[in-house]
């Protein structure tokens, strides 16, 4: 008796050596700490490839930081570039639930912009919140649109989702550039063509006490509402349930066309959404400095979130806060302000890397 009481106290003080609690909770430590390793890996490389060029890895570290998080002004550029992370990686993240790997987040964030700069030039003169909403609806309406057709083309002519994704991307910038240089080009626009702006009214302003634009809200509840979706709704269990086996969701009866439509939609609504932030919060008009690159960073965070729609929150703002501490990388140390870029391509090849040892790691699963 007196040892089974041993037992179970030196389990209450050292959880992890419990096999049981290993058996119970070992694949969502894999899930932290198998990430936390590819990111950490990823900046040992990149550290070397600065030494090469001359400087210290350490200063690298302290300016990335520093960067990123070190001051108010920081924090708040690092936040206003997590926002529309967030949305485009919930591009990426929410067809994953069905087994579905869409990398066009970018294209659906570039055709949410021009309708959500379409809708505003359309009903100039109306309230401002009249117009926000309509931005907002057709934001929303256009990327979900957009990306439902790679979902449709996936379901009804067997083409592969993540080829047409990534060719509508390069569609949908073929649209923007033709639309902002032609049809919708704002004559007072002579070195670089771009819509008329939106107008000053407008614009959704930052969130008080703040320079963070309510986009950063927008992207945190966007968040949230999918989680829930995924995983505490019965649309969501029947979209996992797919994405496990379609074969088997088709014997029990469930629309696998249907959800992946309906997915794809809202995965597309995201990025949409994250264009119509960035005319309405960053721009004011739409024009080629929209193509950022913020929806193949989403990939990134998708992908190192494991596509978990809550952890890819604090994902964005860490992917947010290197993109934010390029240009003092820049200043300080004389490096490229693309080479953050350089840093985000070595950490999806550890993430992509690192996916072989889920599940193989012996003393996770309680094994010695």
């Amino acid at each position: 008796m007196t040892a089974e009481v041993e037992s179970v106290d030196a389990a209450g003080v050292a959880p992890a050596a419990d096999p049981g609690f290993l058996q119970r909770y070992g694949t969502s430590i894999e899930y932290i700490l198998i990430p936390c390793a590819a990111l950490i890996g990823a900046l040992a490389v990149f550290g070397g490839f600065v030494a090469l060029y001359g400087k210290n890895p350490l200063d690298l570290y302290f300016y990335m930081y520093y960067g990123a998080f070190g001051t108010a002004f920081s924090w708040q550029n690092t936040l206003t570039r997590a926002a529309p992370l967030i949305l485009t990686a919930l591009c990426t993240a929410l067809p994953a639930q069905l087994g579905m790997v869409i990398i066009g987040g970018e294209g659906a964030l570039l055709i949410g912009a021009l309708s959500a700069t379409s809708a505003a030039l359309a009903l100039q003169g109306a309230a401002p919140i009249v117009v926000q909403i309509a931005m907002v609806i057709a934001g929303m309406i256009g990327g979900g649109l957009w990306i439902t057709l790679s979902g449709g083309l996936r379901q009804y002519r067997g083409v592969n989702e993540t080829i047409s994704s990534l060719l509508l991307v390069y569609i949908a910038l073929a649209i923007l550039n033709h639309l902002v240089e032609g049809p919708l080009r704002d004559p007072a626009s002579l070195n670089k063509p771009s819509t008329r702006e939106i107008g000053a009214a407008n614009m959704i302003g930052t969130i008080p006490g703040t320079d963070v634009h309510w986009g950063l809200a927008f992207g945190l509840v966007a968040a949230v509402a999918a989680y829930i979706l995924i995983y505490h709704t019965t649309f969501g269990f029947a979209a996992r349930v797919a994405g496990g086996n379609i074969r088997a969701a088709r014997i029990v009866g469930l629309g696998v066309g249907k959800l992946i439509l309906t997915v794809c939609f809202l995965a597309g609504a995201c990025a949409g959404l994250a264009g119509m932030v960035e005319v309405a919060a960053v721009q004011g008009r739409t024009n080629a400095n929209l193509a950022a690159g913020y929806g193949f960073t989403g990939i990134l965070v998708a992908f190192l979130a494991r596509q978990n729609p809550v952890a890819i929150i604090p994902v964005a703002i860490l992917l947010g806060g290197i993109s934010a501490s390029g240009g003092l990388l820049q200043r300080r140390l004389g490096l490229p302000d693309a080479s953050v870029l350089v840093l985000q391509g070595i950490i999806f090849v550890f993430v992509l890397a690192s996916d072989a040892l889920y599940g193989r790691i012996g003393f996770l699963k309680g094994k010695s």
